[in-house]
């Protein structure tokens, strides 16, 4: 039988066994090319009030449970001073010890903050393979007086770490994956370091939302197969070494506690396995979030689930046919497409085209926080490679970008979490009455970017200003009123040249009355948000049957207009999903169906046309009674 685990410590549970799946990936990589983890934790005075949960020492044992055994790491604390906690060493028995007798270390809080010293230090020590600093903090520099005027010195250590420190780092191949405690964090600062250097950057509000937060830092830092879990079942082929399945649930309330249902693992020959009866060989834990299963050698075939669990479990396997992709960044940029490439592996080794999976096919999605997708292209096959352009992400945010691998007899998957910015980040300055745009993309500057704004019908041309930044003087606005200012840039590269049209910025968006541009300039939108506009309200007719068709022709009058004024904003969504779905006869069929239902629209419309025609001629004939 296998073996059930009993609780040691509150976090620690999550993925320990499956690290013993990651260290054979590992130790096959050579040494030079294995990853250095340095784990940076906040114990500065903020944190006593931003992390009150003490989220920072459930994160550390996360971390020494996900490190597979052959990485490397270290940890650091810093508030007023850095202290190498844990000196950077293999991940061994010894080594995960000594990093869970940390915690009482970080609730010994200083009363000062310096971000930039703790990721100079840090970063220092050499490396044998690509070093990942995980910052986990409030994201608030707070320098000591000693060291000069306030906030002038806080000021000026932020500048050094966006204009020197980072890009230093990125040059040296040093990735920063920044965790923000609390909704007072520094976001903007976490964002930009984890962006210039390939990083991954997530606000935590809560310990769900640390769970996932670092399963995506891992999956960047530790890229691992999965096979597809959908409808409670996931199909196992033969020939894998083993697979570890993470089950996850929502915590129980106290009151519902008794009425949780545990999860049932049932085999393709129909035994039923549970935390109390594992199968032969396996390592089961269950802990109130999740639960966590090791089989190793797994019978092929159908594998089902019941019980309470999440369809954002996921099932990682060890096996010697692997699918690899090419380095996908940390952040993508709306209006700009993505170059996929993948292939397989066995053993290690790439195969062959004429070894490859009968009826091989692979795909790329982009997805959104709720599985959404976003963008999708099949990939095309060169040799042994398979390769394609990724339509550019529609929605900023944090993302996750799937690659998936389907042949005869063969499934795979691949997702990595990343954040999808605006090319073009703009800030409004009230004060100075501009707006300041900023380029995000490494890719943009004044060589190759226009940009301008239109505000209510009118256009302003942007000012080029030092190191990629642009100014957008305002005319004199009323704060009270809430308007959008639209911004479009004009790039070229490569030869080629396009239009962007870059997220709204709402000017003013505290202000009693709203203006909405949604239609153009031409059409204006008006809300007031403080007053009753029709405080007397006359009684009104008994609604008719051709009132409610009258409403609905006026309806389909409107829409051409509404379509018209909409068009920019629906044709690259349209177009995404017609490229993806192309081959569908699905999509071809709902297209056929939209057809007929416009073309029964315009033939309402034209009967209400005519039927006003005659309306219009009787009431002209009618006299009214002189008095």
């Amino acid at each position: 039988m296998g073996r059930v685990w009993q609780k040691r410590w509150p976090w620690l549970a999550v993925l320990l066994l499956g690290t013993a799946l990651l260290a054979g990936s590992l130790h096959a990589a050579p040494f030079e090319e294995r990853p250095d983890v340095r784990v940076i934790i906040d114990v500065s005075g903020s944190m006593r009030h931003n992390d009150p949960e003490q989220l920072a020492a459930e994160a550390l044992e996360l971390l020494v449970a996900l490190l597979p055994s052959g990485a490397r790491a270290g940890v650091w604390t810093f508030g007023e001073h850095v202290e190498n906690a844990l000196a950077p060493g293999p991940v061994t028995g010894e080594w995960r010890e000594a990093a869970l007798s940390l915690s009482p270390r970080l609730v010994e809080y200083e009363q000062f903050t310096d971000i930039e010293s703790a990721i100079r230090e840090a970063a220092a020590p050499e490396a044998h393979g690509h070093r990942h600093l995980v910052l986990l903090t409030d994201g608030v520099i707070d320098l000591p007086p000693r060291f000069g005027a306030k906030p002038a010195i806080d000021d000026a250590s932020r500048r050094t770490l966006l204009e020197s420190v980072g890009p230093r780092l990125a040059v040296e191949d040093v990735a920063i994956h920044a965790v923000a405690f609390s909704g007072e964090a520094d976001l903007d600062l976490v964002e930009r370091l984890s962006q210039q250097t390939g990083g991954l950057s997530v606000p935590v509000e809560s310990p769900d939302a640390l769970l996932g937060a670092f399963l995506n830092i891992f999956d960047r830092i530790f890229p691992s197969d999965r096979i597809p879990f959908t409808d409670d079942q996931f199909l196992v082929e033969s020939g894998l070494d083993g697979f570890t399945a993470l089950l996850f649930r929502e915590a129980p309330t106290e009151a519902h506690e008794s009425e949780r249902t545990p999860p049932v693992l049932i085999a393709p020959d129909g035994s039923r396995f549970t935390v109390g009866s594992p199968p032969a060989g396996a390592t089961w834990r269950s802990e109130s979030r999740y639960d966590l299963v090791q089989v190793p050698d797994p019978m092929p075939g159908r594998w089902r689930l019941e019980g309470e669990v999440d369809q954002s479990s996921r099932i990682s396997i060890d096996a010697p046919l692997s699918l690899q992709t090419s380095p996908v960044p940390g952040t993508l940029y709306l209006g700009f497409d993505v170059p996929v490439e993948a292939w397989l592996t066995q053993d290690g080794e790439r195969v062959e085209q004429d070894a490859l999976p009968a009826y091989l096919e692979m795909t790329a999605i982009l997805q959104d926080d709720a599985g959404s997708t976003q963008s999708a292209v099949v990939l095309e096959q060169v040799a042994e490679r398979f390769v394609g352009t990724l339509p550019a992400p529609a929605l900023t945010g944090t993302a996750r970008l799937v690659i998936r691998a389907e042949g005869q007899g063969f499934r795979r998957q691949r997702m990595q979490a990343v954040n999808v910015l605006p090319a073009i980040a703009a800030q409004h300055e009230v004060e100075s009455e501009r707006v300041m745009l900023t380029a995000e993309h490494p890719l943009l500057d004044h060589d190759n970017t226009r940009l301008h704004g239109q505000l209510q019908g009118g256009r302003l041309d942007a000012v080029p200003q030092a190191s990629r930044r642009w100014l957008i003087g305002l005319p004199e606005l009323d704060p009270g009123l809430s308007q959008p200012l639209l911004l479009r840039a004009e790039v070229t590269l490569d030869g080629e040249t396009r239009e962007l049209q870059l997220p709204r910025l709402l000017l003013f968006p505290q202000g009693e009355t709203a203006i909405d541009q949604a239609a153009g300039p031409a059409v204006l939108g008006i809300e007031r948000f403080h007053e009753e506009l029709d405080p007397v309200r006359e009684p009104r007719p008994p609604a008719s049957q051709s009132g409610g068709m009258d409403r609905f022709l006026t309806l389909v009058e409107r829409f051409p207009r509404l379509a018209k004024g909409q068009w920019d904003d629906w044709r690259p969504m349209l177009e995404r999903q017609l490229q993806a779905g192309r081959h569908d006869p699905r999509i071809w069929g709902v297209l056929l169906l939209l057809a007929a239902a416009l073309l029964l629209l315009g033939l309402a419309w034209r009967r209400r046309q005519r039927r006003g025609h005659r309306s219009r001629i009787t009431t002209a004939r009618r006299e009214d009674p002189h008095v």
